[in-house]
């Protein structure tokens, strides 16, 4: 009797029961972990290996080189640089690297230059216009902002390159980006909201409206050029090589050199770089370093953007534009010890949210499609 009541109390009923919903959970769970990376396996074969490799550069180049840009613009403010068209000067000052990395194609590649028509000369000259007026834009912020604060407005380029990749490019617009625009917008209102926990000494209450209303305008534009540059690709250039990022860059960027040192020499600034670098922080070397690095680290940053436009889309290039916001904003509070109120932190954390929701949502309509 007692051995049957043994046996009979051992008989497992429930826990098989019990286990498996977890089973089914896991197997779900590795089901669609394979096809993700069945997914990506298959999305990475449909292209080249050199077409790879320069996404990657380019992605890695605009990260660190527009990251490295905003930092110099809010160093050349910090040590003692006063003037706007410098520092917007120097943001296109560098244009003859893009021209020295396109004569190897020209000289050794069998490679001639796209003919240069007059709609095309057009285009360039509107977008030189307005890049010339962008790296302004901005350095009216940096003027005025802290780097942190600056950079978190800057998100909202993300907003601008979809809306205008949508209506100029037809790029999609899915219920994601949507979601994305609302949350990154949000958080452009909290910064607002607390406008007065990060302002500098010296800076007065207008200025620092200023700065954030520039940098907002900034943002708006250079969305504008991304997706006018992807359409200057589309229906002008075609998609035929990479040297073709490389000739509208140097020509963009020239005709942005021209205007930007026509407003120079108009506000007399060519003549009073020599007394700013007397008086600047550290001496005349610091203030030529500080101008060299910025004009070689944003040249490097829009070619890498362009690049990207010409490889993926105005879509990526919005999304990695964004993902320099929270770089840019911690090597700013440890860099320049930016004040990082908890305002500030819950719009960085709203920012990265609402750019992983732009990411989701920008990959799941490339996996439908």
């Amino acid at each position: 009797m007692d051995a049957g009541d043994a046996s009979r109390h051992t008989i497992p009923v429930r826990p098989p029961e019990a286990a498996a919903v977890p089973v089914e959970s896991n197997s779900l769970l590795q089901k669609r972990a394979a096809e993700f990376c069945n997914l990506v396996l298959e999305t990475y074969k449909r292209k080249p290996l050199s077409f790879w490799f320069l996404l990657l550069l380019s992605s890695a180049a605009m990260l660190v080189a527009f990251t490295a840009s905003s930092l110099l613009s809010r160093l050349y403010y910090a040590n003692g640089g006063k003037s706007k068209w410098i520092i917007s000067w120097a943001a296109v000052a560098g244009w003859p690297i893009t021209a020295l990395v396109l004569l190897p194609p020209y000289l050794f590649g069998r490679i001639s230059p796209t003919p240069l028509s007059l709609k095309l000369f057009v285009w360039y000259i509107l977008l030189g216009f307005l890049s010339a007026a962008d790296n302004l834009m901005f350095a009216w912020a940096y003027a005025y902002l802290p780097a942190s604060t600056a950079s978190l407005l800057s998100s909202s380029s993300l907003i601008f390159s979809a809306l205008f990749g949508c209506f100029i490019v037809k790029n999609d617009l899915n219920l994601s980006s949507v979601n994305a625009i609302v949350i990154i917008t949000a958080g452009t209102v909290i910064i607002a909201l607390d406008s007065e926990s990060d302002r500098y000494p010296g800076i007065t209450g207008k200025q620092y409206t200023l700065g954030f209303i520039w940098d907002i305008l900034g943002s708006a534009l250079h969305g504008l050029i991304f997706a006018l540059s992807e359409l200057v690709f589309l229906k002008l250039l075609g998609r035929r090589s990479f040297h073709v990022v490389l000739e509208q860059q140097v020509m963009v960027s020239l005709l942005a050199f021209v205007f930007t040192s026509i407003g120079l020499v108009v506000n007399n600034d060519f003549q009073g770089m020599r007394s700013e670098a007397s008086n600047f922080k550290h001496g005349e070397g610091s203030y030529a370093m500080v101008l060299t690095w910025a004009a070689i680290t944003f040249q490097l940053g829009v070619l890498a953007g362009t690049a990207i436009v010409f490889l993926a889309s105005t879509v990526l290039a919005g999304v990695l534009n964004a993902v320099r916001v929270p770089l840019t904003a911690i090597a700013a509070v440890l860099l320049f010890h930016d004040p990082m109120s908890g305002f500030k932190i819950l719009s960085l954390v709203i920012t990265v949210w609402g750019l992983g929701c732009y990411i989701v949502g920008h990959s799941s309509s490339s996996v439908d499609s």
